[in-house]
């Protein structure tokens, strides 16, 4: 998929190094949300254990990671997955991050319109979903950019990293919104 001068594509294990700096150099940033992300790629050999894992679900379609590379220079921005798949309901759910020299500057608001397109199309998905924490605001403002509609609080449903329970927002979009 492109869009303006950027790529998304599936993350393969050749991008090891790409991956696990796009990871160590926005770590403090990940750490409570993407908990199991940065529990598990806290060196180049852990993170090449972690990503054997997140590509083997890959094969048995179960899981998907994508990388958003900047054509210009080949450095990964940001990255978007696409878990908890339900192929009897058709949908799934959304996790995404942007490298932070890249926030704010409208090009996560394209890449997930872009990505949105492409998983109603390729994957046929009548829904797809994404949770987030109340006071992340920004995703909060991303995700009705793109079309996403407010579906409800689930309360205590989610461990960050240091063990702190918190309530979630989840928002829905449907294929023909």
């Amino acid at each position: 998929m492109n869009f303006e001068n950027y790529t998304i594509r599936l993350l393969s294990m050749k991008d090891l190094n790409n991956y696990f700096h796009l990871i160590n150099d926005n770590r403090k940033r990940l750490k409570e949300i993407f908990t199991g992300t940065v529990l598990e790629t806290k060196t180049i050999e852990s993170t090449k254990v972690f990503m054997n894992k997140i590509l083997e679900r890959t094969k048995n379609e179960t899981y998907f990671s994508y990388v958003i590379v900047d054509n210009s220079d080949k450095k990964f921005i940001g990255f978007i997955d696409l878990k908890h798949i339900d192929n009897n309901l058709g949908k799934a759910e959304l996790g995404f991050y942007m490298d932070e020299k890249y926030a704010g500057k409208g090009i996560m608001t394209k890449a997930l319109n872009c990505f949105c397109e492409y998983c109603f199309d390729e994957f046929q998905f009548r829904k797809l979903y994404l949770r987030t924490h109340p006071e992340n605001i920004a995703t909060r403002k991303l995700s009705e950019k793109c079309g996403f509609k407010i579906e409800g609080i689930i309360r205590n449903d989610y461990m960050t990293t240091s063990g702190e329970i918190i309530d979630l927002i989840y928002y829905g979009k449907l294929r023909n919104e």
